[in-house]
């Protein structure tokens, strides 16, 4: 009986080992210490690419000599995903706009709130509801000056032999700023992630 325990005892141990052994791990493809625990775009990419594009744009000399004179309106688009994979591109784009906007140095218009401004607008003024002399009226709104458009991409490349399998993925991350006066691109910049996923078979 205790030979039995015994036994079963090493075998759990052997395959706790060998399990650990043959463990899939990520890491980046470049530097960096941060975990990665799979080859998705995540949170920790957001936010690299928030810094990196909000840091790029606020620091080009154009850019800087024309916020120092003002405060221009941009309208933010929702970032395009043309990866394979579901990305919530709305808290990116969120993220970058908050980011520019409190360093206080643009005005933003939110289109994606142009439907309930529509009807609070309308409310006002066909409701009698509301002193007429201070109903907001349509056509009033300020017009955007500039467009920030932006495109995520993906390039997903596997390899996988006997003993080991390999994957990388390629993340690139496009952001444009156009003057909607002259249709001229003022400013454009890109961030590239790269992700590697290891796993070795028979403990390789």
């Amino acid at each position: 009986m205790k030979q039995s325990i015994f036994g079963r005892v090493l075998l759990l141990g052997a395959a706790l080992i060998l399990a650990a052994g043959c463990s899939t791990t990520y890491e980046y493809g470049d530097a960096g210490d941060v975990p990665v625990y799979d080859t998705d775009f995540g949170a920790t990419d957001l936010q690299a690419v928030a810094d990196k594009m909000v840091t790029s744009l606020l620091t080009f000399p154009p850019i800087v000599q024309i916020t120092n004179q003002r405060r221009p309106i941009i309208v933010v688009e929702k970032v395009k995903n043309k990866t394979s994979q579901h990305i919530d591109t709305e808290s990116i784009t969120d993220t970058i706009r908050t980011r520019l906007l409190r360093s206080g140095k643009f005005r933003f218009l939110d289109k994606s709130t142009d439907s309930q401004t529509i009807d609070e607008i309308r409310r006002q003024q066909e409701q009698g509801l509301t002193r007429q002399d201070t109903a907001q009226q349509f056509g009033t709104q300020e017009a955007a000056e500039f467009q920030l458009t932006a495109n995520l991409s993906e390039i997903s490349q596997s390899k996988e032999e006997f003993w080991n399998k390999k994957k990388a993925v390629y993340y690139k991350f496009t952001m444009n700023l156009k003057n909607l006066r002259t249709g001229i691109l003022e400013w454009s910049d890109e961030k590239e992630i790269s992700k590697l996923e290891k796993d070795p078979r028979f403990g390789y």
